[in-house]
């Protein structure tokens, strides 16, 4: 499978996912660092691809999102932003709403 398509398909199959440095519990980025506290404030699961353990996905996610870059939430399959972005929804209660409104993806 060509990289685009193993890009859409995580974004496609996974209602809530952060493309970021490091994990969650171990980010590697002050940005990364903050998006995936906001995430884990909202309550919800979520999904995180680490991009420095995957240099192609690095490598080949701005083509696909129009977003150069990390890191990077997808809800619902639809590109929200970066870290200033996500950090103005959290604070706003804004992310809160999007990520509990939005449906399920056919798989879940």
């Amino acid at each position: 499978m060509e990289i685009h398509e193993i890009i859409r398909e995580q974004i496609s199959t996974n209602k809530v996912l952060i493309y970021m440095k490091g994990s969650p519990d171990a980010p590697q980025c002050g940005f990364s660092a903050q998006a995936s506290q906001a995430l884990i404030g909202c309550g919800e699961r979520f999904s995180f691809i680490d991009i420095l353990s995957n240099p192609e996905i690095r490598a080949h996610l701005p083509e696909v999102s129009d977003w150069p870059t990390f890191p990077q939430l997808f809800v619902s399959g639809e590109l929200i932003g970066g870290c200033d972005i996500i950090m103005e929804m959290y604070e706003s209660g804004e992310l809160q709403d999007l990520i509990k409104d939005k449906p399920l993806l056919p798989d879940e």
